[in-house]
């Protein structure tokens, strides 16, 4: 079957008249932005909305601004912004780093990073990236705003906290100084969901060493970051035994299943290759950062 089931279709003008048309037509009502997820699952008939709401005039949920030591990133903001944006590269290279393995050209410039995250796909690249940068969702319904973090937010495969009167509106990256982050994913060919991938942030402490770091993998198994890693990190110099021991306590936590992508093994292997390379490439960003931050 590869026709969706009848369904209705309305386009909010706000913010306001998006939540107004939630709480009208009830839970089977679906928001749409870019569609990527939402319409192939419906020609499956795997989705069965009988309301569309259509999100794409809401400009208000299109930006990018620094302040008050945080980015806000607006959820209507398109994969080629968020890939294009400087501003995003210097603070957050991981950002970058996902958004130019994240499907093709095509699905970059109609997906957004708030239809990304409510999808929570195990195997979506920016639902590791917010985790191991310490983001926030900021959820709006009819009682206001909520503030959630991202172990909050995603509550298992394709779960959400977000009500079905409720719409993400906004995700926030705490900036920390002497800090930089790192993604790499592989994929069977390009634009392919992830075989297995890894992501890491580290801050470091004024004498080089490690004081704060996160590191998540995509579709290995793994809910959120893996905390012994980052325990075993923290308060060390950066060097490549520390970060054979971070990749293989990240081997160790993550449970992948065997697919036609990979066999369990190949796919914890991949857990510690690429956990290493993350770390590598983040702690080499961080020292640079803070080099900048000295000379300035």
């Amino acid at each position: 079957m590869q026709i969706p089931a009848p369904f209705d279709y309305v386009r909010a003008t706000t913010v306001e008249n998006a939540l107004e048309l939630l709480a009208r037509h009830g839970p089977e009502s679906r928001i749409i932005a870019g569609g990527h997820s939402l319409l192939p699952m419906m020609k499956l008939r795997l989705a069965r909305p009988e309301w569309l709401i259509d999100i794409n005039d809401l400009f208000e949920l299109d930006f990018i601004l620094q302040g008050g030591g945080e980015l806000r990133v607006g959820a209507l903001t398109r994969h080629s912004t968020l890939l294009e944006s400087e501003e995003i590269a210097r603070l957050f290279p991981i950002v970058r780093d996902a958004e130019r393995v994240i499907a093709d050209p095509v699905v970059r410039n109609r997906g957004t990073i708030g239809g990304s995250l409510c999808q929570a796909d195990p195997a979506e690249d920016l639902s590791t990236v917010c985790d191991v940068l310490g983001a926030v969702a900021v959820v709006r319904g009819p009682g206001g705003e909520r503030i959630l973090s991202m172990r909050d937010f995603h509550r298992g495969p394709y779960q959400t906290a977000v009500g079905a009167d409720e719409l993400l509106s906004e995700v926030r990256f705490p900036v920390r100084p002497r800090s930089s982050s790192a993604y790499e994913k592989v994929e069977r060919r390009v634009g392919d969901w992830a075989v297995g991938a890894a992501g890491a942030a580290v801050t470091l402490a004024e004498d080089g060493s490690i004081a704060e770091a996160a590191v998540g993998l995509t579709a290995l198994g793994l809910d959120h970051t893996v905390e012994a890693a980052a325990e075993r990190l923290r308060g060390k110099q950066p060097s490549e035994e520390l970060y054979a021991e971070a990749g293989a306590l990240a081997a160790e936590a993550c449970d992948p299943v065997a697919d036609q992508r990979g066999p369990v093994d190949y796919k914890r292997h991949l857990a510690d290759e690429l956990t290493r390379r993350v770390l590598r490439r983040a702690c080499a960003r961080a020292t640079g950062t803070a080099e900048q931050t000295q000379e300035g």
